[in-house]
Order: C-alpha cells, then sequence, then structure tokens
C-alpha cells in the first residue's frame, strides 16, 4: 500500500523543483488519495495546494521527517484525470517551464481558491446567444463535403490516432463536417473537443452545435463567471457533457476518452499562449490526441504552412452553395493621393462605399489599427508622446480623452499642449479604427441612422462587448462594420457584399519571416466573409500591389501562395523544416541582460545537437540583439534555430537553468519561447 505522496506545489517560482514527498495518514491510504488528487500541503511556512503526480512505498527521506497533508479536496476519483497530469508534464518539458506552472493549465477553474475549504455554490448554467444564420435541420451535404468527410469518418471508425487538415475555403461547410465527425465520435461512446481562436468572435459555431447535440454541449471561455466556469468543467469531468467548445485552453478539458480534437481556424496566432509557459495549442491538441488515440482535425480556409507540410489534407475548393467567391480588385495607392481625400480612401473605395449606402446593403471595412491616431507630435519643437514604460509611442484614443499605450496598458490624458515648450499646436498623425468610423460615420450616415457605421477592436470588446455589437449588426438593414483583424475571424453575415482592406501591405513591414503569410490570411479571410449571399466584390488598398502575398491573395490562390512559401522556407531553413526558440533576458538596465544572453549564447553553442544544417555544434544561435524596452524592462533576445525540436529544447533549457542561478545575474528575468509567434 503506497504511503508516500509525490506532491507538486502550485507555486510560480522558478527555483524550486518538485515534486516533494509528503506521508499519507491512514485516512488518505487505500485509494483515498491517487495521481490527480488536490491536497492542502504545509509548504514552508505556508499552506499551499498541491497535485499529486506520483505514489511511492517509500522515499529516500526518512520517514519521521516527511509532513503529512493537511487535507484532501477532493474525493475519488481525483479531480484530475490521469492522463491530463502527464499532459501537463509534457508541456513542461516541451516549453521549457515547470510542472507547477503547467499543472495550473488542466486545475479545475478557481481550484486556488479552494484552500480556505469553503464550499462552492450552485450556479445556473450559462446560456449561450447565437449570431448568425440558423440550421435547424442538418443541410444535405455536398459531393465535395462527402468526399472530404469520408477519410475523415474512417479514421474515426479505425480509432486512428492521426492529424489530417481540412483545407476549405470560407463558406465551403467546414463546420458541418465538424459536426458530422463530432456526432461519428459521440456515436463510439467517446468525446470530442472543438478549438475556436476566440469565443466572442466565433459565435455562431458555438450556437450550432448546440443546437446540434444539445445539452452534451459544455462551452468553456474566460468570459464566464468562476462559478460558471466550474460548472460547466464538472459537467465534462462527470461525463454530463461530452463535446466542449471554447479557446485554446479548452485543450485542457477533463474530457474522458476523447475520439476528435477540431482546432477550426488553425492559422491563428491565438492558439498561441503567451505566459509561462508558452504553449501552443494546436501542438498541444496533436499530442494530446496522439496520447489518446483520437483524430485531429484541423481547418482553415488559409492553413499555415506547417500544417500543410505534416499533414493529410481533406480539400473542399468551392462554396457549399455554388456561390462564387467575391471579386478582388487591388488598388494601387503610390501617388494617388491627391485622389484620396481626406478619409484615406481611394475614389474607387468612395465611390464603392456611397454606391452601396444608396442600395442599402452593408460592407466590412478592415484596417488593423485601433484608436484615433498613430502618435501625437508637437508642431514647434518636435516632441513625440512616449510610453515612459515602452520604448513607443502613444495612440491616441480621443472618445475617451487619453493617449496609451498599446503594449504595456499605460495611459494619460491626451495633451492640449506641449510639455517641453507649452506650445499648443499639437498634430496627429495616422489613422485608426476610431478616426476612421468617425469620418465614415460623417459621409455615410446623416445622422438619422440610416447607415450605421460599427466598430469592432479590442477598445468595443473591453467595453459593450462583441456579441451585442454583431448581432446589432446582423439586425441592421444596411450599414458598415469596421474594425481590425477581429472582422476578418470566422463571421457568417449572408448580406454583406463589399470588403475593403486598407493599409493591405502594414503586415509586410514586420520582421518577421511569417510577415506574408499573415498578411496572405488577412486579406483571404476578409474576403470570405464577402459575398455569401449574394455576388460580392472586395477592394484591397495597398502601396505594394506586386507583393506575392497580395496577388495569390487577390486571386484566392491559397495552394500557390503555400506552394510558393514553402519552398521560400525550405531555402532559408524557417519552420516547417526547423525549429526556433527565442530566448529573452530583461533587465531594469541594458547591462545584466547583456550580460546574461552572452553567457546563455555561449552554453548553447557548445552544446551538441545533431541532425542539425548549422555547423559542427549542430544549431544556428542568432544573437543577443536589443528588443524595444517594454514595461520598464531592457531586452535582449537569442533566437536558437534547430532541425532536432526536442534536444535543442532540452539544451536551451539546460542552459537557461544554469545561468539563471548564478547570482552575476539575479537581477535579470529570464522567459523561454519555443517555436515563437
Amino acid at each position: 500500500m503506497s504511503a508516500i505522496a509525490q506532491v507538486e506545489p502550485m507555486t510560480t517560482a522558478r527555483a524550486l523543483r518538485g515534486p516533494f514527498d509528503y506521508r499519507l495518514p491512514e485516512e488518505l491510504q487505500g485509494g483515498v488519495v491517487d495521481v490527480g488528487s488536490m491536497l492542502v500541503v504545509p509548504f514552508g511556512r505556508r499552506e499551499v495546494l498541491g497535485v499529486v503526480v506520483g505514489l511511492a512505498d517509500s522515499s529516500e527521506v526518512a520517514e519521521e521527517k516527511l509532513l503529512a497533508p493537511l487535507r484532501a479536496l477532493d474525493e475519488n476519483p481525483p479531480t484530475l484525470p490521469v492522463e491530463m497530469v502527464a499532459l501537463a508534464e509534457w508541456i513542461a518539458a516541451e516549453y521549457c517551464s515547470t510542472i507547477a506552472r503547467a499543472l495550473g493549465l488542466v486545475l479545475p477553474p478557481g481550484a486556488a481558491r479552494r484552500l480556505s475549504g469553503r464550499k462552492r455554490r450552485a450556479v445556473a448554467r450559462p446560456r449561450h446567444q447565437a449570431v448568425g444564420s440558423r440550421r435547424p435541420v442538418p443541410p444535405e451535404l455536398s459531393a465535395e463535403q462527402r468526399a472530404a468527410l469520408a477519410p475523415i469518418l474512417a479514421a474515426l471508425a479505425q480509432r486512428r490516432a492521426e492529424p489530417r487538415l481540412l483545407h476549405g475555403v470560407t463558406g465551403s461547410g467546414k463546420t458541418e463536417i465538424y459536426l458530422r465527425a463530432a456526432a461519428a465520435a459521440l456515436d463510439q461512446g467517446r468525446g470530442a473537443i472543438v478549438l475556436v481562436p476566440e469565443i466572442a468572435l466565433t459565435p455562431q459555431i458555438v450556437g450550432r452545435f448546440i443546437e446540434r447535440f444539445g445539452d452534451t454541449v459544455a462551452v468553456l471561455h474566460s468570459r464566464l463567471t468562476p462559478g460558471q466556469r466550474y460548472a460547466e468543467w464538472r459537467r465534462l469531468r462527470e461525463g454530463e457533457a461530452r463535446v466542449c467548445v471554447g479557446p485554446r485552453s479548452a485543450v485542457f478539458a477533463p474530457l474522458a476518452d476523447v475520439g476528435l480534437i477540431v482546432v477550426d481556424e488553425e492559422h491563428d496566432s491565438s492558439y498561441k499562449h503567451e505566459g509561462d509557459p508558452r504553449y501552443d495549442a494546436r501542438d498541444v491538441a496533436a499530442e494530446r490526441a496522439r496520447r489518446g488515440g483520437a483524430l485531429l482535425l484541423l481547418g482553415s480556409a488559409t492553413p499555415r504552412p506547417e500544417s500543410v507540410q505534416r499533414t493529410t489534407a481533406s480539400v473542399l475548393p468551392v462554396r457549399v452553395d455554388g456561390r462564387p467567391l467575391p471579386g478582388v480588385q487591388v488598388l494601387d495607392m503610390r501617388g494617388e493621393e491627391s485622389e484620396i481625400g481626406q478619409h484615406g480612401l481611394h475614389s474607387l473605395t468612395s465611390q464603392a462605399l456611397a454606391e452601396l449606402r444608396a442600395r442599402g446593403g452593408k460592407a466590412i471595412v478592415l484596417l488593423n489599427r485601433r484608436g484615433w491616431s498613430n502618435f501625437l507630435s508637437c508642431r514647434s519643437c518636435g516632441l513625440v508622446w512616449s510610453c515612459p514604460q515602452c520604448d513607443v509611442s502613444l495612440v491616441l484614443h480621443r472618445r475617451g480623452g487619453y493617449v496609451a499605450c498599446h503594449h504595456c496598458g499605460h495611459r494619460e490624458p491626451a495633451p492640449a499642449r506641449c510639455s517641453a515648450c507649452s506650445s499648443t499646436s499639437v498634430a496627429r498623425h495616422g489613422a485608426g479604427t476610431e478616426r476612421l468610423q468617425h469620418e465614415l460615420g460623417s459621409v455615410l450616415d446623416d445622422g438619422s441612422g440610416s447607415f450605421p457605421v460599427f466598430r469592432l477592436d479590442a477598445d468595443v470588446v473591453a467595453g459593450e462587448g462583441v456579441g451585442e455589437l454583431l448581432r446589432r449588426f446582423e439586425a441592421a438593414d444596411c450599414g458598415a462594420l469596421i474594425g481590425t483583424q477581429m472582422v476578418a475571424k470566422g463571421h457568417d453575415f449572408p448580406d454583406v457584399t463589399l470588403g475593403v482592406v486598407l493599409d493591405a501591405d502594414a503586415t509586410l513591414r514586420f520582421p518577421d519571416f511569417r510577415a506574408e503569410e499573415r498578411t496572405f490570411s488577412l486579406i483571404a479571410q476578409l474576403a470570405g466573409r464577402v459575398g455569401r449571399g449574394a455576388q460580392g466584390r472586395v477592394l484591397v488598398q495597398t502601396i505594394a500591389p506586386e507583393a506575392r502575398a497580395i496577388v495569390h491573395a487577390a486571386r484566392h490562390d491559397s495552394h500557390g501562395f503555400l506552394e510558393g512559401e514553402l519552398e521560400r522556407r525550405n531555402a532559408l531553413d524557417y519552420p516547417p523544416f526547423s525549429h526556433l526558440i527565442r530566448v529573452t533576458c530583461a533587465s531594469v538596465s541594458p547591462e545584466p541582460a547583456r550580460a546574461a544572453s552572452l553567457g546563455l549564447r555561449e552554453r548553447i553553442a557548445r552544446a551538441v545537437v545533431p541532425g542539425n544544417r548549422a555547423g559542427g555544434n549542430g544549431q544556428a544561435v542568432l544573437g543577443p540583439a536589443a528588443l524595444f524596452r517594454l514595461r520598464g524592462q531592457e531586452r535582449q533576445a537569442l533566437v536558437v534555430k534547430a532541425r532536432e525540436r526536442r534536444p535543442a529544447v532540452a539544451a536551451v533549457g539546460e542552459a537557461v537553468e544554469q545561468v539563471s542561478r548564478l547570482r552575476a545575474h539575479s537581477a535579470v528575468n529570464f522567459s523561454v519561447d519555443v517555436d515563437p509567434q
């Protein structure tokens, strides 16, 4: 009978590496405590939450010196399934983090609050309102859908753990394929997890799953109250719900015997978690599917090159109703300033919007910058208002009367005069979605509200909420929805006939090897929101009309773009033909961060990782290079490019562990990002 519990205390300190042994009293033996159980344990001078990761008959520490848990927080079965504990251990190793931090991802919502011993109050299940067209009866599948679905159902029937890509143009019926695959998994007595990029931006797919499967669907996302999240989590844990729909954190849903994991809009960067551990939900989904013998189904109209290279694809080349994709016209903005006017629109764009207003149609306009103006400057002395914590300029939000940093959240009142020379001549440069809404509203809406202009960006999300705004746009007889990349994500409005992309090449100017991929995806996804119920058109304004990404997007040529992108990345040895790991060293002053990064470079360069292209030491170490100051921290970054992922991750993790323990680098914070996005 196991008398020792190996416990991971839920502490964020990286220097403390568990597990730690605790002696189980008799009342907690005999199967009462098992792997996955939550315990309250003494840890130093504190009482902390701990998760049992193993049981043993003996310990290297004398039993009389071992402390006992104070109490157990749950009864059999354990709170966490054994497989979720194992998945957390994999995440910790894969993303150079601690097991405690990885376990924090899989714990039930509000687990830390249970230390007080207070019981949870019963709460009502959340109600989820859908946006978009409804289909109470499952539609007939098209020939293309049947052909795409057949191998998916075959893999499910044979319980093959394999990844598959559903590459279908927007409006081709991918969601119906997901629904049929989930039904097949349920018929086998297995569960299904459906991941969406952002729950607030994809209410239609949530509604369709609830409509098809009813109470067996649980929805997990951060906009629920803690009590609601726990109620949904518990339904999944106890088997009352067998389908989980949610954003990236839903990959940790405590479902038993998962048969299907769907990743909708798999190209979306929101699947990458920015906190420690910096996991990618797509890779975690692949690992969970592999361990559980489940089918991983990735869906997108603009899939990542990594997914195309590593999976077998089912293709949906046409829209489900046979309606053609909208025509895309690229508008060259070079030398057009005299014809654009004050609103930043090409003359053809202004004409198209005016015609749309006259006939009472709907448009979606994308400008991937929020706020009123990009930055402010003094016309007299040239001062630019900048963030005191970050090396970036402050963005004007005129409606709120403040300027803000979009990196750290710093805000201050919008200036009326220059703090350096007292001049009242403050210039506003550039335009964001707030200004665009104001200016288009003044032109298109005569004040009667007959042609409303709606705005969807992060400021709106923090205010009235996305769902209500989308419902108002859907209910309107006509109008325009303008916003950042949020307007291109998964919306299904059949009466939208005009799409406009402003400053389409802005993403090409980022120093990122994925810049072309993101530009192509943004234009193609926006185009996919247009012309679903009637013939539509898309106008793309750019100063780089010959850019490869823009040319292919205008042709709806995903295959051509991906073929060229894979060829380019292979030549440059970028993912998916290699793996990248970024290590960032941060400190209040630049010298400590620089010294720590140089020490890391030396140790990583000495590590031998076989099978890579770069030199005798098996890997390329790029940097260190200075990044802009962020939240008061000076930063230096290293990037490791390696052919073999596991050895490279292990080498980086060991180097960071060694350097971070040195007293000389005690003032430095280290972060590791495997497969940075």
